[in-house]
C-alpha cells in the first residue's frame, strides 16, 4: 500500500509533494498582472576618476509589483536573486517604476530579454525624464510613475522582495489602458 505524504512534506527540490516547476508556472500564468518598468541609476565605478564611465541607467520589466501600504506609502517588487537589478538595488537604495500602457509593449519586451545588449542602448530611443529624487529614468507616456527608496529586502526562495517607500507619485498620462501579462503573453485589458 502506498503511503501518501502530508501536503506540507517538502521534496528535496523545495516543492511540496506533487507540485512541479511547470505546474506552478502554469497555474500562476492564469493570474493577470500589470506590467511595469523598474529603473535605477548605477553609480560610476570610480566617482573620483574623471575618465571612468559615468552613471549607467538600468531597467527591468516586472509583473510582480504591488502596493503594500498607504501610510506610509510602500510598494513591493519581486526580483530574481542574483539578477542585475537585484544586485544593484542591494547597493543603490533609490529606484523608480513606470506603469506601462498597452501601447508600450515594445518597452516591456525589450527590457525582459535574456542575454540582451547593454541597458544604455535599450534606453536610447525611449522617451523618458529623470526622476527629480532618484535620477532614474521615468518612461514618457506611462500611466503612472513612482520614485522609491528601499526600506526592506526580504529573501523569499529564489527571489528578493524589495519593499520601497514611495517618494514621488505622478500620473503623467491618462491615455490608454494598462499593459497586462497573462498566460505568458502581453495583453490589453478588455
Amino acid at each position: 500500500m502506498l503511503k501518501t505524504p502530508s501536503p506540507t512534506t517538502p521534496l528535496p527540490s523545495g516543492h511540496a509533494e506533487g507540485v512541479s516547476n511547470d505546474e506552478f508556472r502554469a497555474a500562476m500564468s492564469r493570474l493577470a498582472a500589470g506590467v511595469v518598468l523598474v529603473t535605477a541609476q548605477e553609480p560610476p565605478l570610480d566617482p573620483d576618476d574623471s575618465e571612468a564611465p559615468g552613471a549607467e541607467d538600468v531597467g527591468m520589466t516586472a509583473t510582480a509589483f504591488m502596493s503594500v501600504s498607504l501610510d506610509p506609502p510602500l510598494v513591493l517588487v519581486s526580483l530574481r536573486t542574483g539578477a542585475r537589478m537585484d544586485d544593484l538595488l542591494d547597493e543603490q537604495p533609490l529606484w523608480a517604476v513606470s506603469v506601462l500602457t498597452e501601447s508600450q509593449r515594445h518597452i516591456a519586451g525589450r527590457f525582459a530579454m535574456r542575454g540582451r545588449i547593454s541597458d544604455r542602448l535599450l534606453f536610447e530611443d525611449i522617451p523618458y525624464v529623470r526622476g527629480e529624487v532618484t535620477g532614474a529614468p521615468l518612461v514618457g507616456g506611462a500611466l503612472a510613475t513612482l520614485e522609491c527608496r528601499t526600506e526592506q529586502r526580504v529573501t523569499a526562495g529564489d527571489h528578493t522582495l524589495v519593499i520601497g517607500r514611495v517618494l514621488t507619485a505622478r500620473v503623467p498620462s491618462a491615455e490608454g489602458g494598462p499593459l497586462m501579462y497573462f498566460r505568458g503573453r502581453y495583453r490589453q485589458l478588455g
